[in-house]
This record gives structure tokens, C-alpha cells and sequence, in this order.
């Protein structure tokens, strides 16, 4: 009986392992790794990003300047972690560590040219966090850290380590672009 029992539990971890590692488990819209999706991006607080003097900024863009909107382009490595860029993926946003300061800064490198293998890739690895309606990304490289507004408008999109913190939103609403 215990024979069985044990071989029992050997099949259900190989069971477990294929599920967890097939690309239908770790890719749920079952899209290759390298496939770039653009989508919206807004706050809790309806704010939008656009870019400014090569800055990421959220705001909010009425009228004509609604044109300004950056898509945030993503691309999936596995089930939480993403690239994200804009301007079609030449862009990217990585997560930079100087001394004791963190920041966000935009790069000029193709997103589909990245990789999760390569340790240089990854301050441009974000875990994207799902929780009801609005997402949350927190940096790889620089763990604690997540992707934020200020509450005011027309400020930098950037990090903070305290995302409780009322002076800054941290949760997203993100719908692909049609």
C-alpha cells in the first residue's frame, strides 16, 4: 500500500511540474514570450501617462492632448513577470540603483530583445501583481520597490518602497488597446 502511495505522489508532482511548466500554465492568453501587447494604463485616480522632455509623466490629458497618451508596451516572460516599454517597445523602463537611490528611468532598448535569463535584463523585470480590478508593478532588480504616481498631476511616474504611503497611488487599472 505504501508502495502505491509513493508512486502515486511521484505521478502527481510530474503532473504538477508539466502543468506549471507548460506554455498554456505560464502563458494564460498563450502568446510566445516575445510578443509585444500595447495596452492602457491609468491610476486609481484616472491619471494617464505621457511623455514629457523623454520623462514618463501621468496626468490627466483632456481634448486635443487625450492624443498624448502613452500605451504601455508589455511583453510576458512568464506567469507575473513583464517587460514594460512604450513608443512600440524602444523605450523601457528599468528600475536603476545608484548608492542608496532607486529611480525609474527610461532606456533606449528594443523590448523584445530582452531576456529573463540575462542578470542585465534584470532592472527591466516588473512582477505584475493582479488584485481585483487594478494591477500593481513591482521592480525585480530592486525588490520592495513598485511603479507609482504622485497624487498631484502632471508629475514623473517613478518608484517608491512605501506603497501604503497616501501621497503616492501604486495600483493601476491596465485594459489591452484595441
Amino acid at each position: 500500500m505504501e508502495l502505491c502511495s509513493r508512486r502515486y505522489r511521484h505521478l502527481i508532482s510530474l503532473l504538477l511540474f508539466l502543468l506549471c511548466h507548460s506554455e498554456a500554465a505560464c502563458r494564460p492568453s498563450r502568446r510566445r514570450p516575445c510578443k509585444m501587447q500595447a495596452f492602457r494604463i491609468w491610476d486609481i485616480n484616472q491619471k494617464t501617462f505621457y511623455l514629457r522632455n523623454n520623462q514618463l509623466i501621468a496626468g490627466y490629458l483632456q481634448g486635443p492632448n487625450t492624443k498624448l497618451e502613452e500605451k504601455i508596451d508589455m511583453v510576458t516572460t512568464d506567469l507575473q513577470n513583464v517587460f514594460l516599454g512604450i513608443h512600440g517597445g524602444k523605450l523601457c523602463l528599468s528600475c536603476i540603483k545608484s548608492g542608496d537611490d532607486i529611480k525609474l528611468q527610461l532606456e533606449e532598448v528594443n523590448i523584445t530583445d530582452l531576456s529573463m535569463s540575462k542578470e542585465q535584463d534584470k532592472r527591466f523585470t516588473f512582477i505584475r501583481s493582479e488584485k481585483g480590478p487594478t494591477t500593481s508593478f513591482e521592480s525585480a532588480a530592486c525588490r520592495g520597490w513598485f511603479l507609482c504616481t504622485a497624487l498631484e498631476a502632471d508629475r514623473p511616474v517613478s518608484l517608491t518602497n512605501t506603497p501604503e504611503e497616501p501621497l503616492t497611488v501604486t495600483k493601476f487599472y491596465f485594459q489591452e488597446d484595441q
